[in-house]
């Protein structure tokens, strides 16, 4: 009796230990250096964070002169004249980088696709910006936008401008300077997403527009920017939230000035947190810029959802 009970026992543990659960734990396994990467190095310093806009804390103090504040850092900000002007610039930066760059990058791609030769050479030379160092870029263009000496400002001058503008040490030019390079260097990598993007739209459909007597502009305008809405929306959105993302080339050639006329939210999150050690007003900068980019790429999304079903 007792060995049957046995019997059945084992039977019992080898159906609920069976090769379906052995095979869900390895892959489990195979799994947990990645969840746990993901846990250690993106879900902790968020949650951290958001702790942390909670608090009033020196950073150079430890953890001991940290004391718990509530709302204060986000009540903060609404006195806070730098956060503002970070705001308006960012903003500022983000509605003429994106539409501009995406413009001129499909224009290009369109271009490159359909009128030049060595097609592969101009993709490379076009890309070499998106993956050169950033310093190295600005170190560059700071040559370039030099007051007296830069190439940019001797042409104005050969041109007839007798004051040209003096770009990184002026305050009505010095962001637009940095949103010049911005577009520039971002423009190999959206005009290789758009090459991509030209190549799964059949020639046929051009064939029979050009039968109908369409010209390039209006097969431009009503079969290439329709069929390229869902690489349009990817590049709007990831382009959104890197323009709110900016501030190596801002820190390089800047440094936030003149008179905060190029700051923007990242370096005003770096001021706070770096130079000042207030962490905790920090954090909390960085979750109004989190919670805005969201804002603004859930806004585009819903648009263009409702521009597709229209």
């Amino acid at each position: 009796m007792s060995t049957a009970i046995e019997r059945a026992t084992r039977t019992e543990k080898r159906k609920w230990w069976n090769q379906h659960r052995k095979e869900a734990v390895a892959g489990w396994l195979f799994l947990a250096p990645e969840a746990i990467g993901i846990i250690a190095l993106a879900i902790f310093p968020l949650l951290f964070s958001l702790m942390l806009s909670f608090t009033n804390w020196n950073l150079v103090g430890g953890f001991q002169e940290m004391k718990w504040v509530g709302f204060v850092n986000f009540e903060r900000m609404i006195d806070d004249s730098k956060f503002w002007k970070a705001l308006q610039n960012n903003l500022f930066f983000t509605a003429v980088t994106v539409p501009a760059g995406l413009v001129i990058a499909m224009i290009m791609a369109v271009l490159v696709h359909t009128k030049v030769y060595a097609k592969g050479l101009f993709k490379i030379l076009f890309f070499i910006p998106y993956i050169c160092s950033t310093v190295a870029i600005a170190a560059v263009w700071a040559a370039l936008y030099h007051p007296s000496s830069g190439p940019i400002n001797q042409f104005l001058m050969a041109i007839g401008l007798d004051q040209p503008p003096k770009w990184l040490v002026d305050s009505h030019y010095a962001i637009i300077a940095i949103m010049v390079i911005a577009i520039w260097q971002a423009l190999g990598y959206q005009m290789i997403i758009f090459l991509a993007g030209l190549t799964q739209i059949s020639e046929e459909v051009y064939e029979s527009a050009r039968i109908d007597g369409a010209s390039g502009i209006q097969q431009f305008w009503y079969i290439t920017i329709p069929m390229l809405a869902p690489t349009t929306l990817f590049l709007t959105i990831t382009t959104i939230i890197g323009s709110f993302k900016v501030f190596d080339l801002i820190k390089f050639l800047t440094d936030g000035g003149p008179n905060d006329a190029s700051t923007v939210l990242v370096y005003r999150i770096y001021e706070e947190g770096f130079i000042n050690f207030k962490m905790g007003y920090a954090s909390a900068l960085s979750w109004v810029l989190f919670l805005l980019v969201i804002a603004v790429t859930s806004v585009t999304w819903i648009v263009q959802a409702r521009e597709k079903r229209a």
